[in-house]
């Protein structure tokens, strides 16, 4: 019996062994068994999505509806599905979602923001792996400035800028240093940060098409001394 058979069959005359064995022949069509035609969880089924991260987290979801070593293990091979894990299907922390969602600097700051609700060493370490997410976690999560994360984030203009920005709340030799790497971060910096005319943000934006901008709001500035 082909698959396509199989299925239809399945499908008017519900499940059977023998339809169960030709269409568990992969996670997919052993998921859309299950959630399809049996409409409960059964191991032959469960035995087969374990083989793949994604339908083994949608087996755990949808299916048994309910946390188990087995789907946990299968859905702990990957960063995304552990933690979609984490939070759908164990609904708490556990050290081995955690492990894996720290693989991955997106997945690590977002199962210490959403899951564990609180900095840790690891899922910090996790988003330091990444500009971007070393900023993040140290708005949302630290919710406070710390040299690590304001490290990793000056390792891009924008996030050296929004760090100063939003984080220090006042400019600092390395998140300049930082955002003076691109002539527009380097203008923002002196516009929202500095608020001021600084040598170097003058030099990176200076022959760019921010340096008209540059000189206007400084001369801005004066006008206001003046009046």
């Amino acid at each position: 019996m082909f698959l396509e058979k199989a299925y239809i069959h399945a499908t008017i005359y519900g499940p059977s062994d023998k339809t169960r064995k030709i269409l568990c022949k992969n996670p997919e069509n052993a998921y859309n068994y299950a959630y399809y035609i049996e409409k409960e969880p059964h191991e032959q089924t469960r035995k087969v999505v374990c083989k793949n991260f994604k339908f083994a987290y949608l087996y755990a979801k949808n299916i048994d509806k309910c946390p188990r070593d087995d789907t946990r293990d299968a859905a702990c091979q990957n960063p995304e599905f552990a933690y979609k894990y984490a939070e759908n299907v164990d609904k708490c922390f556990r050290r081995d979602t955690r492990e894996t969602a720290c693989k991955s600097p997106h997945y690590g700051w977002l199962y210490a923001k959403n899951i564990d609700k609180k900095s840790r060493r690891d899922t910090r370490n996790a988003a330091c792996q990444d500009s971007y997410y070393a900023f993040l976690y140290a708005r949302y999560v630290d919710k406070k400035p710390r040299n690590d994360t304001r490290k990793v984030a000056c390792q891009d203009p924008r996030m050296a800028y929004l760090y100063a920005k939003n984080i220090d709340k006042c400019p600092r030799n390395d998140t300049r240093r930082g955002a003076y790497e691109n002539p527009e971060w380097a203008y923002n910096y002196m516009k929202n940060i500095d608020k001021c005319f600084h040598q170097k943000t003058w030099e990176v934006t200076k022959n760019t098409e921010y340096e008209k901008v540059y000189n206007y709001f400084l001369n801005q500035i004066e006008k206001r001394k003046i009046i």
